[in-house]
């Protein structure tokens, strides 16, 4: 008879089928690209919020932060594509930095990378009910109920396992692809047509400064974001795996590219402004579509997609909890597929995180974004450092150049981390840089527990000749006779023939009682009698056994 849980997930599967449960390319790309093709919702929501409190003359320079993160977008995926052939076997971030940077090192991109992917799902629904707000205005007032329901609905699809997660999120993933590049194109013909538009109607609440600037470049570098999804989960790539995942993270970024330079460029050159609540992405579909049925094709889509852009993190966070699981950094729950094949342990934590920010920051994507990114530029910098390690130590075939692609992507990821977290420190960065050191501390406290509990376990210095154990004695504390002490007592002498019952008399006359009944019910097992003047019964009992070990 099927249990609840097998209706819900699904019957177990056997660890037979694990290796059937590969992706191919199309199913891959659905699966780890949501996160880096979607965030052009909020990153470009990012940039316009950044720059319209400086009108139209902040509004002026989106092109050029758009181009800025576009090139880093280059410059990461020609560093990532290099990790992808040097370690097939997964784990990203934090095996890289461990392996050529050491532990420590190794664990803070570990820390950074988990707090990224809890941040990474909250953002990506959150934003998702943005999209669909701004379409249908009565719903805002719902928008953390709504965000908490597709979080189930996702946690769900994951739990059945990595195939039918991967086809069902194919589906919005290829829609939005789909209905996005043909809003683009359309956009061109507009934007032939109609000529350029004008934020003069956008007022100058603060001047314009490079502080700005750097200020919106780092919001917009939410939109790298899931770049290094591939590589944290490289294993679930059918062989060739380094092939298959290099292609995969090409297509990603050349379409990543193309959705983010495409929007910002046609909002810019269109002069595109949103209304209320409204976010810049349903600004420019309706400056483009009006509202027709295609508007609400494009806003349903961007809503699925931001929907399961969090894959990309119930994907990604349980496979590097396993890997430090297995490094004994995480207990050991992390490490064990479930019933359908998958680390369902890691996704219901990262599913209850991620609950919990969306609680406390309201379904807000916007105060939510100050604490994204650091993380994830941080688990950059180690990876791309310890990668030019790597290539440095193994001096292989281009081992020059690879050094200096990986190098060239340490600098600028490095550069990049110092701007936003300089830029968004008071805003919230703070939290992000002081947990990060807090968790690597927590991973060291699980690793030392567990060397600790092999060291009182190992076999090594134990002499081959076992010596017998001596007979057990039992101490039976009673409080009085009745059924429970006579079935205890039972047990205790099928244990041992050394059994001696002890009751501590807090008031004077109840032992004799006591004893009376005892004489009754057990009177061939001693029963000793502590006298406690002062009606405690712990210290008492506790010197009769030690008094006992002596003896």
């Amino acid at each position: 008879m099927r249990t609840a849980w097998e209706f819900i997930v699904g019957p177990p599967l056997p660890t037979q089928r694990l290796e059937s449960e590969r992706l191919n390319k199309v199913r891959a790309l659905a699966a780890f690209s949501p996160d880096a093709l979607s965030s052009i919702a909020y990153a470009n929501q990012e940039i316009f919020l950044g720059l319209v409190v400086a009108g139209a003359a902040g509004l002026f320079f989106s092109w050029q932060i758009a181009l800025a993160i576009a090139a880093l977008l280059a410059v990461l995926a020609l560093s990532y594509s290099q990790t992808l052939w040097a370690y097939p076997g997964g784990g990203g971030s934090y095996t890289v930095a461990k392996e050529n940077l050491g532990p420590s090192l190794g664990l803070i991109a570990a820390g950074a990378l988990l707090i990224d992917y809890v941040l990474t799902a909250a953002v990506s629904l959150t934003a998702g009910v943005a999209a669909i707000s701004s379409a249908f205005p009565n719903l805002w007032p719902y928008r953390v109920e709504l965000a908490l329901m597709l979080l189930l609905i996702i946690l769900m699809a994951n739990l059945r396992g990595l195939r039918e997660s991967g086809t069902v999120m194919a589906v919005p993933v290829y829609l939005f692809l789909a209905a996005f590049l043909g809003m683009l194109a359309w956009g061109v013909v507009v934007a032939l047509r109609d000529g350029p538009g004008s934020w003069a109607a956008a007022p100058q609440v603060v001047p314009l400064s490079s502080f700005l600037l750097l200020h919106t470049f780092a919001a917009g570098c939410t939109a790298l974001t899931g770049i290094e999804a591939i590589s944290n989960g490289i294993t679930a790539f059918r062989d060739p795996v380094s092939r298959n995942a290099n292609r995969t993270l090409w297509v990603m970024a050349i379409l990543m590219g193309t959705l983010f330079l495409g929007s910002i460029g046609l909002t810019q050159y269109l002069g595109v402004l949103p209304q209320g609540e409204e976010t810049i992405l349903s600004a420019l579909a309706r400056r483009l579509l009006d509202r027709n049925p295609v508007y609400f094709i494009v806003q349903g889509s961007t809503l699925l997609v931001l929907a399961v852009a969090a894959n990309t993190s119930f994907a990604g966070f349980p496979r590097v909890a396993s890997v430090l699981a297995r490094d004994r950094y995480l207990p050991h729950q992390f490490s064990q597929l479930g019933d359908r094949l998958v680390f369902s342990n890691g996704m219901v934590v990262l599913a209850g995180l991620t609950a919990v920010l969306i609680l406390i920051f309201g379904g807000d994507s916007h105060a939510l974004i100050p604490l994204f990114a650091v993380g994830v530029f941080i688990a950059f910098t180690l990876s791309q450092a310890g990668m030019v390690v790597y290539w440095i130590r193994l001096k292989g075939p281009g081992w020059p150049w690879k050094t200096a692609a990986n190098g060239l992507g340490a600098a600028v990821t490095t550069v990049t981390f110092l701007v936003v977290a300089v830029s968004k420190f008071r805003e919230g960065a703070w939290v992000v840089l002081l947990l990060i050191p807090l968790l690597a501390g927590a991973f060291y406290s699980v690793n030392r527990h567990y060397r600790e509990v092999s060291r009182e376990l190992t076999l090594h210095g134990l002499p081959p000749s076992l010596r017998p154990v001596p007979e057990p004695r039992v101490v039976l504390p009673i409080s009085g006779v009745h059924r429970g002490v006579v079935e205890a007592l039972r047990f205790a002498e099928a244990l041992t023939a050394h059994v001696t019952a002890v009751y501590v008399e807090t008031h004077p006359g109840d032992a004799d009682r006591v004893r009376k009944d005892w004489e009754r019910w057990a009177g061939k097992v001693p029963l000793v009698v502590v006298p406690s003047p002062y009606r405690s019964i712990i210290g008492p009992l506790l010197e009769f056994l030690d008094q006992t070990d002596r003896e």
